[in-house]
């Protein structure tokens, strides 16, 4: 009796802890912020709460924009529902119809064993191949595809493994981390990597006045992208774990995988819709002129239409709605798109915009502690939204700030690319995909908070290195 008592205690402050740090954000910050820009922050500071407490499922919590807007009209309600269904919603839902045949046909079986026999069982190893596979994957790729590409195939694994229960799974941990951390830090690796470098490549052609060739975006990045993938393994190999093996012996892994045979139909239809859409999406360049709508969303969505028209060596289709009902990640969807609604809610309502304008009380110089300074608004940036809105707001503020000190701004605007690229500790954007799987958030926050203010000293210090002693670094 005493326990439940303290349990419905526990339920109910961790309920209240949410609306009552609103509505002090809304008394305390309305006069600086605008009454919208302070309740935007509010919901963002009530969204970590509930995501951290959990009195209620993490995929709910992602629902507040919707409510909060619908009592406060902050901005027009199609602009935070439109997210809940945008063009990367439609990407995960594809992606996720595709991968549902791995297991309906036993290819999920398949590939683990197949990993297992290639990897091996050292989980030193699979940390390493998950953690550089993700992030060389990410710098040619959107890292919301690689992360939805691999994070089932690792799950995939794991439960093979008798890791059936992700979320207490210690195993786990360090592995979907790696997988996720690498897709979020590739992008930065090329300019292919994501939206938000395209932003930044926008804003230095403007700058510059000439193009920003791609070759000299991997010239400058790829070195940093390898130091910033050496400290996030760094990180990943002290996760304490109960054992440093994952199970039986490589040889073990061999012989299970010939007792299941050849490939059948099945399993090749459902590996070939896979690398279709993972093909057409990387070779997009080549008919994008021609095909300008078919983005790497809408080829997943293709694709995962045609699992339920195609059918197995038994005749039946590799795929049925009532399957999909029931093995459908609809949580993470909600969990994603929440994320986006609330960065929309913050950048729209100058809740962003008038962060940047704290920055500027600063006494800066443009040394150390002026990177530094630019580099924790970036990363806070893309922890609340996402790294395109925080690259639309973060490289515009970084280039006048830096003018403003008759500083060249290219090597800030280069350091700041670096700092939105690393995002690591709220369950929103690619993290929200591992976290919809079974990962706990809290872990994900509190190895996440380590490693972000340790990435934050890096990028700060090895910028600021670069940038003295690198003349290229500096200029275009």
């Amino acid at each position: 009796m005493y326990g439940k008592k303290r349990k419905r205690r526990y339920h109910f402050l961790a309920v209240a802890a949410g609306p009552s740090i609103f509505l002090l954000t809304l008394l305390f910050l309305q006069s600086f912020f605008t009454f919208q820009g302070a309740a935007a922050l509010g919901t963002m500071l009530w969204m970590v709460t509930w995501w951290i407490l959990r009195p209620v499922n993490i995929s709910v919590t992602s629902l507040l924009p919707i409510a909060v807007n619908g009592l406060f009209n902050l901005l027009p309600m199609e602009g935070i529902i439109s997210q809940y269904f945008s063009e990367i919603i439609v990407l995960l839902f594809g992606a996720d119809l595709v991968c549902l045949t791995w297991s309906t046909t036993g290819l999920d079986k398949r590939m683990a064993i197949k990993i297992l026999c290639c990897i091996g069982p050292s989980l030193k190893q699979q940390i390493r191949v998950w953690l550089i596979l993700s992030t060389i994957m990410s710098v040619f790729l959107p890292n919301v595809v690689v992360c939805t590409i691999m994070v089932p195939v690792a799950v995939s694994m794991l439960q093979f493994l008798g890791e059936g229960n992700i979320r207490s799974s210690r195993v786990a941990l360090p592995i979907l981390l790696a997988i996720v951390w690498g897709a979020g830090i590739g992008g930065f690796g090329s300019p292919l990597g994501g939206a938000a470098n395209l932003v930044a490549i926008n804003y230095l052609e403007q700058l510059t006045g000439k193009e920003f060739m791609y070759i000299d975006w991997l010239s400058r990045f790829l070195p940093f992208l390898f130091l910033i993938m050496l400290l996030n393994l760094f990180f990943l190999e002290r996760i304490p774990v109960p054992s440093q093996q994952l199970g039986e012996t490589k040889q073990y892994f061999s012989k299970l995988y010939a007792e299941l045979g050849k490939m059948k139909e099945g399993e090749k239809i459902s590996l070939f819709l896979f690398l279709a859409a993972m093909l057409l999406s990387f070779s997009r360049p080549l008919f994008a002129d021609s095909l300008p709508a078919l983005k790497p969303a809408y080829i997943f969505l293709i694709c995962g239409f045609l699992t339920f028209l195609f059918e197995d060596e038994n005749g039946k289709s590799l795929l049925s709605w009532e399957q999909a009902e029931h093995g459908v990640m609809w949580g993470m969807y909600f969990l994603f798109a929440g994320g986006l609604a609330l960065g929309k809610m913050v950048t729209d309502t100058g809740a962003a915009a008038k962060m940047a304008e704290l920055i500027t009380i600063l006494p800066l110089s443009g040394g150390l502690e002026t990177i530094f300074v630019f580099n924790i608004f970036s990363c806070l940036l893309t922890e609340i939204s996402s790294n395109t809105a925080a690259a639309a707001i973060a490289v515009p503020v970084v280039q006048n700030i830096a003018q403003a000190l008759a500083l060249n701004p290219v090597p800030y605007i280069m350091i700041s690319i670096v700092a939105f690229n690393t995002a690591y500790i709220l369950p929103v954007s690619i993290r929200a995909i591992p976290v919809s799987y079974g990962l706990d958030p809290t872990y994900l926050f509190r190895y996440g908070l380590v490693l972000s203010v340790s990435s934050v000293l890096v990028i700060t210090i090895v910028g600021y290195i670069f940038m003295t002693f690198f003349p290229m670094f500096s200029n275009l």
